[in-house]
């Protein structure tokens, strides 16, 4: 089970707990609102709603200003993602490589968005990446954090099968 499924079900109290835990360890770092919503996410595979109140009172900011940082930022999620977690780079090289047909193919395939979308049945959640570092092989995505490149709409719906039905 990866990062994300692990914590899914863990309480609200000990969500709570895991938030005042690092802001206890961050809160006096000059600019700490990023690394505070970073440590959170790994945490507990996403930033739970009912904690931005705890986590704006931390850094003494107002809960909008958490929500807006929480909601600007591609990374950050505010519900938990699915088993497997694709990102699909958005950066210009795989645009012009057709990373933008494989984005559409793969929203079709998956029955979801690209913003954080997750598949009728829960097993993926679909992302877009910027910049997953592999310009010279593009088109390029990831599953659950494992690079694959030169992708093809045949090669994602091959990738995606070995990891479960989509439908």
């Amino acid at each position: 089970m990866n990062e994300v499924g692990r914590h899914a079900t863990m309480s609200e109290s000990d969500e709570l707990a895991a938030v005042r835990q690092v802001l206890q360890e961050r809160a006096e770092e000059p600019g700490a609102l990023l690394p505070i919503l970073h440590d959170v996410q790994d945490a507990l595979g996403y930033i739970p709603p009912h904690t931005v109140t705890t986590i704006a009172e931390g850094v003494n900011l107002s809960r909008a200003e958490v929500h807006g940082v929480i909601t600007y930022y591609h990374h950050f999620r505010s519900a938990p993602a699915a088993r497997h977690v694709i990102q699909i780079c958005r950066a210009e090289a795989c645009q012009s490589m057709g990373a933008d047909a494989l984005l559409a193919h793969a929203e079709l395939r998956l029955g979801c968005s690209a913003h954080g979308g997750t598949s009728k049945n829960g097993t993926f959640t679909l992302e877009p990446a910027f910049c997953l570092g592999l310009c010279a092989s593009s088109p390029a995505m990831t599953i659950n954090e494992e690079p694959h490149a030169r992708m093809t709409t045949r090669s994602f719906d091959a990738l995606v099968a070995q990891y479960g039905d989509c439908a």
